[in-house]
């Protein structure tokens, strides 16, 4: 039992020193742990003790950080933003005013805002504040700084002056506590018209009229097509109507119906370019209307912070920019550009003219062009416009458009031009230029002199007339549309004949004058079923007793086109031509009467460079037979090398007998046809050139000698030339040597027996070679020609040569320095000319030539001018010839 126990007690000894062991192992690990823990709580705390530290620097790292970034990006920002308001308003919208100039959008173009102050952006770059206006809305402004008010106004309405273009924008000025005060510095702008003032009580009045506006131009220019007028610009390029800006300075509180009013500019007024900027009068609330609050060179938007007011412009600057804009106004806007009139290239030439000739020569005050008809109605024009208003710049516009639409198998144009000058050269073939309008058929130019040309172009529209009316009558129609469609092999173009300053040929009353007016009242009455269309355009149509009274020629003239201050285009009643600015003319299909005016602004079309364009691509396109137009120049002198007739001219055949013909000079003709004299074996066969113009009667001779020789063979013909005065001795001998072996040389001494031995020759058996004789002067040797030769004198042998020497082959060409002295060579006053069967008169007045040498009583209507001559072949003519003489040979 005892070892029981003991062995018990073993047991619970051992278990209890296992027990203490484990303990204490686990307490000496429990203090290690806690002794670890505790340096472990020391490193915590002191590291605890040093985060507050390095978070706060982080933190104001990453601060410092956040601000820069902000600041940079807040520079960045505002330096955007200032860079967007300088492009949404450039120049004259948003320069400070020592660097401000206006800067004109073009047409089609929104001004855009405008500057009215800056605002302050801390660390960055002030930005530009932009107020929307023009095709935007309306401003008010509200606050007791009345100057910082006028400030605002001034400057929003400089800088819309200045930005749109001049005229664009009109101002309306209501101010009735200051009688316009506000707005003095704009009033030089009154002189153009783009400055009203309305006074007291003159509210209703103003609003009825902006209401006004805005309905016609809703129902007449928008016309349901576009939402506004900046849509319209931006659609079609062309802005129709100004800005109208209304600035209404206080007053009393609007009545009933001016509230009303008000309230439908502000909704409507935007988008018809009507605008209000008002001060002291409340707008309605509306999203176009943008208030800004004025107080201390600040104001407030909404929306925005306080903005830093820009100061008022310059007083000088706001005066002397409205008197630059009012005077470019007074000038006249600039014209359109000529390309306006033109269809695209690939439609040119597309058009029909069977049934007219339609073209645009402006556009209107909408935009939209302004087209002329030529045709069965209306089927003439007349122009009218002091110099200077554009006149041929108008012919030229119309011509263009009109070329550029139809064929030269669909149009023809003759123009002829009375006054000096050569604008209408640049039409026909030059040195400077080789190409032509192809279209054109003639051009006159300076024929301020050569009445004549002008009747010769009228006699052939006369004949051309015919031709067609004879054409209509065989195929039974009457109108040119039905010629064409029964015809349509036949050559049957509309033609446009121009004449510029058409009142000189008109002028006087000789024959010239009466023959025009009867062919200009027959074309003009039967040119219109024909297809054969005047245009006739003066400076100013007062006392053209031909014209004028001929109430019948007048009454087809139906178009009538009207520059600046024209007077007498229109009816009597109708005055809408003095109020024009230059580059518009009122055009009028109505005979003038005041309900047809159509306004149009004519593009500028004469210059070299803007025509050339035009032409050198229709030249390009001309067909492969087209030839230059006939161009006369009045102040040219013709070469005999140059004429047609002349290079013509050939030596017959052996064994073919032909009268041979003398040229003497170019007839005033739409032809470059010479003046020829037919020499046959008949009597009177010779020529008399009578004046004393030396060089002049050099020509005549010496063109006669050259033609008549380049029609005989070398040695077939015999050309004996008499200079009797010295100063013609150098034409003379140059004629001498240019014939070479065919000629004989004569002077005063040997002159009597060159008549001797050719009056000997006419009593001989047969006919010999044509003889001519080439007389220069020959009334200088009346003493040399006294002297007995043979029982006769030379004065004798003379006379029997005229007589009878024609019918022999010898015919005389000889110039006498006056009536008198050939009468008096021909046997005195009493004598007989028959022997003179032609003659040249120059410096020789019509009363001198008498009955004897041309038919009827008086002489014919021959006034005497330089390099012309009046040619009468009495064998020929009924009426003597005006002609120029060709000019000295190169």
């Amino acid at each position: 039992m005892a070892d029981r126990r003991a062995q018990l007690a073993a047991r619970v000894r051992q278990t209890l020193g296992e027990a203490l062991g484990a303990t204490r192992t686990r307490l000496a690990t429990a203090q290690t742990e806690l002794a670890t823990e505790r340096i472990r709580l020391d490193r915590i705390r002191r590291a605890a003790g040093a985060v507050p530290a390095r978070v706060g620097a982080e933190r104001d790292r990453r601060l410092a950080e956040i601000d820069e970034r902000h600041a940079a990006r807040i520079a960045a920002l505002s330096r955007r933003a200032a860079d967007a308001a300088r492009r949404e308003a450039p120049g004259a919208a948003t320069a400070l005013w020592p660097q401000w100039r206006p800067t004109p959008v073009r047409r089609a173009e929104p001004p855009g805002a405008l500057r009215i102050g800056t605002l302050a952006v801390p660390g960055g770059e002030p930005v530009p504040m932009l107020v929307p206006l023009l095709d935007a809305g309306h401003v008010e402004l509200t606050g007791v700084d009345r100057a910082a008010g006028e400030a605002v106004v001034a400057a929003l309405l400089l800088r819309a002056v200045g930005r749109a273009g001049p005229g664009a924008v009109r101002l309306t000025g209501y101010d009735p506590e200051h009688l316009g005060g506000g707005l003095a510095g704009f009033a030089p702008l009154g002189t153009a018209g783009l400055l009203t003032f309305v006074g007291p009580g003159g509210l209703g009045r103003l609003l009825d009229d902006l209401v006004e506006q805005i309905h016609r131009i809703n129902s007449t220019v928008l016309a349901g097509e576009y939402r506004s007028l900046r849509e319209l610009a931006a659609s079609s390029g062309r802005r129709p109507e100004p800005w109208r800006v209304a600035v209404l300075l206080g007053g009393e509180e609007p009545s009933r119906h001016e509230r009303g009013q008000l309230d439908r500019v502000v909704r409507t007024g935007a988008a018809c370019g009507v605008h209000l900027v008002v001060r002291g009068l409340a707008l309605p609330d509306d999203p176009t209307v943008t208030r800004i609050d004025i107080e201390s060179g600040q104001a407030g938007l909404a929306g925005f912070p306080p903005v830093d007011l820009d100061p008022a412009p310059p007083a000088a600057l706001v005066t002397e920019t409205c008197r630059t804009v009012a005077t470019r106004v007074n000038a006249g806007p600039a014209p359109t550009p000529f390309t306006d009139l033109l269809p695209p290239p690939a439609k040119m030439w597309q058009e029909d003219s069977a049934t007219g000739l339609i073209a645009p020569v402006g556009e209107g005050p909408d935009g939209q062009p302004v087209e002329v008809t030529l045709g069965d109605y209306p089927p003439h024009a007349l122009i009218g416009g002091p110099s200077g208003t554009g006149k041929t710049n108008l012919i030229f516009a119309w011509i263009g458009a009109l070329a550029a639409r139809y064929s030269p198998a669909e149009l023809e144009f003759y123009l002829l031009d009375f006054k000096e000058g050569v604008s209408f050269a640049r039409f026909a073939q030059g040195r400077r230029d080789p190409s032509w309008l192809p279209h054109m058929r003639l051009v006159g130019i300076n024929v301020n002199t050569d009445r004549e040309f002008g009747l010769a172009l009228l006699r052939f529209l006369a004949e051309e007339l015919r031709r067609r009316a004879d054409a209509a009558k065989k195929h039974e129609v009457t109108k040119l549309a039905e010629l064409r469609a029964v015809d349509p092999a036949g050559h049957w173009p509309r033609i446009v004949a121009v004449v510029d300053e058409f009142q000189m040929l008109l002028a006087g009353r000789d024959a010239v004058a009466r023959e025009a007016a009867d062919l200009l009242e027959d074309l003009a009455r039967r040119g219109r079923s024909q297809g054969i269309h005047l245009v006739l355009a003066s400076q100013d149509v007062r006392g053209i007793e031909a014209l004028w009274g001929r109430p019948a020629l007048v009454a087809q003239f139906t178009l009538r086109i009207a520059l600046p201050k024209a007077l007498r285009i229109l009816a009597e009643r109708n005055d809408a031509a003095q109020s024009l600015p230059r580059h518009h003319a009122v055009v009028n299909a109505e005979s003038g009467l005041a309900e047809g005016n159509e306004v149009a602004r004519i593009p500028s079309a004469s210059d070299w460079e803007t025509w050339s364009g035009l032409q050198h691509r229709l030249w390009r396109m001309r067909p492969p037979d087209a030839a230059p137009a006939r161009l006369f120049d009045g102040d040219a002198i013709p070469r005999l090398s140059d004429a047609p007739d002349f290079q013509a001219l050939s030596t017959p055949e052996t064994g073919t007998v032909r009268a041979p013909t003398a040229l003497l000079g170019e007839i005033i003709d739409v032809q470059a046809r010479s003046a020829t004299l037919r020499l046959p074996r008949a009597p009177g066969r010779n020529l008399a050139v009578l004046g004393t113009r030396v060089d002049e009667a050099c020509a005549v001779l010496a063109a006669a000698a050259r033609s008549l020789a380049r029609q005989h063979r070398p040695g077939t013909a015999r050309f004996s030339i008499a200079c009797l005065d010295p100063d013609a001795d150098s034409a003379a001998r140059s004629l001498f040597a240019d014939l070479a072996d065919d000629a004989a040389w004569y002077d005063e001494e040997s002159v009597t027996e060159l008549m001797a031995e050719t009056a000997a020759g006419l009593d001989t058996a047969g006919v010999g070679d044509p003889h001519y004789l080439l007389l220069f002067a020959v009334d200088a040797a009346a003493g040399a020609l006294a002297t007995r030769v043979g029982g006769r004198t030379g004065l004798e042998q003379l006379r029997r040569v005229l007589h009878d020497g024609p019918e022999r082959r010898t015919h005389v060409l000889a110039w006498w320095r006056g009536v008198a002295r050939m009468r008096a060579d021909l046997g005195g006053p009493a004598a007989r000319t028959d022997q003179i069967g032609a003659w040249v008169a120059l410096d020789t007045h019509g009363g001198e030539l008498g009955t004897s040498l041309y038919p009827g009583t008086g002489g014919p209507d021959w006034y005497p001018r330089p390099w012309r001559g009046l040619f009468f072949d009495r064998a020929v003519h009924r009426t003597g010839q005006t002609i120029i003489p060709y000019g000295p040979q190169r």
